[in-house]
């Protein structure tokens, strides 16, 4: 945490003072919003009847990819930790199905069951033993869009290397980490496009507001428990 930054200015996004509500420039219009959009649309490049899965799909990301999928006519999949979250990716953003992977014993099976066509586009939120089942799943030309692996950050060792490569070989994988900041000189097309998508109806979001900066670091630990549903946010005070 800190209470002041120095920069050159090069990287500041100004925020439009008219977003109702503000906290959605942190969140669908902010970071995460342009991280789901550029990693999907360009990274992953998904085709119309597609078949998009995401994991860590209930986040701030995930929510927001499986919505654009949607968008661009594909069959968006997700993957969440409780009941309440695939309830909400299933009844609030039209996703085609999700699973709970906490309650799932055997996620390669779960998948194959889900997706019997296989799934042309992963978005990686998570790693871990999820992706590995996510590995045999992929089709011909499927891409990967790797953007966070919350599974490993707080290991003290990593417990997974690089392994199950011999599908991307036969089936000619894909597989790209990306950053928002890669994009930061298309962010305002981004935001455009973004915000008539939001206020047409066709996205939506949720999000976890916790009061007070002194419960900022337990906000923090919900959130890589996953106990957040859309962006964990700690309000500081009233505008």
């Amino acid at each position: 945490w800190q209470e002041y930054g120095i920069s050159t200015g090069d990287e500041l996004v100004k925020v439009n003072p008219d977003i109702t509500p503000i906290s959605t420039a942190l969140g669908i219009l902010g970071m995460p919003g342009l991280t789901a959009y550029f990693g999907l649309l360009d990274v992953c490049q998904p085709k119309a009847e597609e078949t998009v899965l995401v994991s860590g799909a209930a986040g701030a990301v995930g929510s927001i990819v499986g919505q654009l999928a949607k968008i661009e006519g594909c069959r968006a999949v997700g993957i969440a930790g409780t009941d309440k979250k695939i309830n909400y990716l299933l009844g609030d953003l039209g996703f085609d199905a999700a699973f709970n992977y906490k309650k799932t014993e055997n996620y390669r099976h779960k998948l194959k069951e889900l997706v019997p066509e296989g799934t042309d586009v992963y978005f990686d939120n998570v790693g871990g033993k999820i992706t590995d089942a996510v590995f045999p799943n992929l089709n011909l030309r499927a891409r990967i869009a790797i953007c966070g692996q919350i599974s490993q950050y707080n290991l003290t060792e990593q417990e997974l290397g690089p392994r199950l490569l011999q599908y991307f070989i036969v089936k000619r994988i894909r597989m790209q980490g990306f950053l928002v900041f890669d994009f930061i000189n298309r962010y305002q097309e981004g935001l455009k496009q973004m915000t008539k998508w939001l206020h047409s109806g066709k996205l939506k979001y949720r999000e976890t507001i916790v009061d007070g900066f002194e419960n900022a670091p337990t906000a923090f630990i919900n959130m890589l428990k996953g106990r957040n549903i859309g962006k964990q946010l700690v309000k500081v005070s009233d505008l």
